[in-house]
């Protein structure tokens, strides 16, 4: 089970976070998913390990243990993760982001590109109003009925979390694949076996233990801009996405791709939203301390 502390940020907010591993190798600033916490889980944290790196994984405001930024855009996490670095004495790190977190991976190499050598986004969404994207095609039913929520307003998508929040609260690594059964090919199913599937529903658990507020901002967050130019971004950027992801599709990986200039590009045949990370790991983290010692 993942140790968490906490500190106080500037303007007075708590934030969560853990921090594992030596970090003879440096240090990686880990984002989490949708919804989701600085909960570590065993295959991310083992593979830090073995290279040397050190494991830092906030949990976003109004998760958790971490005091809410009502309306806080994509952009906000940036002065968050800063002082999470000053506070454990880190000058420069690398970052990533999963999921939801792969967009405030982004956020962290466009604003904070002096505390930041590289980037790392896996099965990241792509910004609502990309051109030439259709953000809903090909995502599972559940995906398109909580962003048709964020689109319907803020009272649909409270209604819509608070439904969901009693069953998330006591979810099992079986009852995880059986409520997101609509958003889980068979490759992703079969990752959710053992200490993946454990640590997954373990770190939704803990996600939700406060509440909505955290996962309702994100969704918010996604959907209005982001605050910063994917086109500004100098840092070197490790970007991957399976062809069978139906949380966020493979559409919004090849969008990415395009509109990143320095994004080295890993579009998997046969991977899906969770598989693509627990099979790659070891790679995503070889090329990310590659390109940061570039």
């Amino acid at each position: 089970m993942t140790e968490f502390a906490t500190m106080v940020l500037p303007d007075g907010r708590t934030l969560e976070y853990a921090d594992t591993g030596s970090g003879a190798a440096g240090t990686l600033v880990f984002h989490h998913g949708t919804p989701g916490s600085g909960s570590q889980t065993r295959y991310l944290s083992n593979a830090c390990a073995e290279r040397g790196l050190r494991l830092v994984t906030p949990t976003r405001a109004g998760y958790a243990g971490s005091t809410r930024r009502e309306g806080r855009s994509v952009a906000d996490v940036a002065p968050d993760t800063a002082a999470l670095l000053d506070h454990l004495g880190i000058e420069r790190a690398v970052v990533g982001g999963a999921s939801g977190g792969g967009p405030h991976s982004l956020a962290c190499a466009a604003l904070l590109p002096d505390r930041f050598a590289a980037s790392l986004v896996v099965a990241g969404v792509a910004p609502y109003d990309s051109p030439g994207l259709d953000f809903l095609a090909g995502m599972g039913d559940d995906n398109i009925t909580e962003f048709s929520a964020v689109l319907a307003g803020e009272g649909p998508l409270r209604e819509f979390l608070e439904g969901e929040l009693p069953g998330l609260k006591e979810v099992t690594a079986t009852g995880l694949i059986l409520a997101l059964r609509s958003l889980l090919p068979a490759v992703d199913v079969a990752s959710l076996t053992g200490e993946v599937g454990e640590d997954l529903a373990s770190g939704m658990v803990h996600a939700v233990s406060t509440g909505i507020d955290g996962w309702f901002d994100d969704d918010y967050a996604f959907l209005r801009p982001w605050g910063f130019d994917l086109a500004s971004i100098g840092l070197p950027v490790s970007l991957w996405q399976g062809d069978e992801d139906l949380m966020v599709p493979f559409a919004h990986g090849e969008w990415l791709a395009a509109a990143l200039p320095t994004a080295r590009v890993h579009l998997e045949a046969g991977q899906g939203h969770l598989s693509i990370s627990v099979a790659s790991i070891g790679r995503m983290l070889d090329e990310l301390v590659a390109l940061a010692a570039a």
